[in-house]
């Protein structure tokens, strides 16, 4: 594993965009002060976020993992996907109404997210032990913000895949509704969904776009933790990937999430 910053560094970067969500503040990219920071050193900002959060009290109850999409992998010039954390605080419930302005640039993605019966933990996992280890599997939306820009004002130059990572992956929230299922109840890479704002359809998708299903991002999660002598724990909520692009949010906006048999819900903004 490769890092060019020192611990010292990576708790510097954490505290400025744990002040940045705080203050609802933007502030520069990481890697306009660390250019050659690598994707180890990225990972370890958001450790030091994760741990500054856990001080203060909060709880770790899931993960999200994202850039699941080759379109989106392509786009952020990465193979593989990212992940980040899930603490209590971040779940919100569904047919309810959020303030736009308490995020930084928010936005929704569609997903499914799994909701774990058994830890999860190994470097050979597969999508079948994945499923035999979900309780259920239900429609979910994802919150995203950038507490870093992504286009710095300034310069016009985008953040990069270190930054997003840094920044929790651009977690806010998590929202589930419609109807949870047991996890082999359907072929969940048929599962579509699609999504309205203010009645008007934004995007609509299959769960195949992630990866050709859903649970193989978890499979690499998992992984990825084994290397590091970690593991996934009973009871969290994993976030697989969205399956359309980011949609805006706006004040007024209204959203109805579609997910056919799956039920539905909806999620308003003022």
């Amino acid at each position: 594993m490769t890092t060019t910053l020192t611990d010292l560094q990576m708790r510097d970067e954490a505290e400025l965009l744990d002040r940045a969500e705080k203050t609802l503040t933007q502030i520069r990219q990481t890697t306009s002060v660390y250019p050659d920071m690598t994707i180890e050193d990225a990972y370890g900002v958001q450790q030091a976020w994760r741990d500054l959060k856990l001080a203060r009290g909060e709880r770790v109850v899931g993960h999200k993992i994202g850039l699941t999409s080759r379109a989106m992998q392509a786009a952020m010039n990465i193979e593989t996907p990212d992940s980040g954390f899930l603490t209590e605080d971040m779940f919100f419930e569904a047919n309810s109404e959020l303030v736009a302005t308490d995020f930084t640039d928010p936005k929704l993605e569609v997903e499914l997210a799994f909701v774990l019966s058994r830890d999860l933990v190994g470097d050979s996992l597969t999508i079948e032990d994945v499923l035999d280890a979900t309780e259920y599997v239900t429609p979910a939306v994802e919150l995203i913000a950038a507490r870093s820009h992504r286009r710095d004002p300034e310069t016009g130059r985008t953040r990069t895949v270190r930054d997003t990572i840094s920044d929790n992956a651009a977690d806010a929230g998590i929202i589930c509704g419609g109807i949870r299922i047991e996890p082999r109840q359907v072929d969940l890479r048929w599962v579509g969904a699609i999504a309205y704002r203010n009645d008007v359809v934004e995007e609509t998708g299959l769960a195949a776009g992630v990866l050709d299903h859903p649970a193989t991002g978890i499979v690499w999660l998992a992984r990825r933790y084994a290397e590091q002598g970690q593991e996934l724990k009973a009871g969290q909520t994993i976030l697989a990937g969205s399956f359309t692009r980011p949609i805006d949010i706006r004040p007024g906006d209204d959203f109805r999430f579609d997910y056919g048999d799956l039920g539905s819900f909806t999620l308003s903004f003022q």
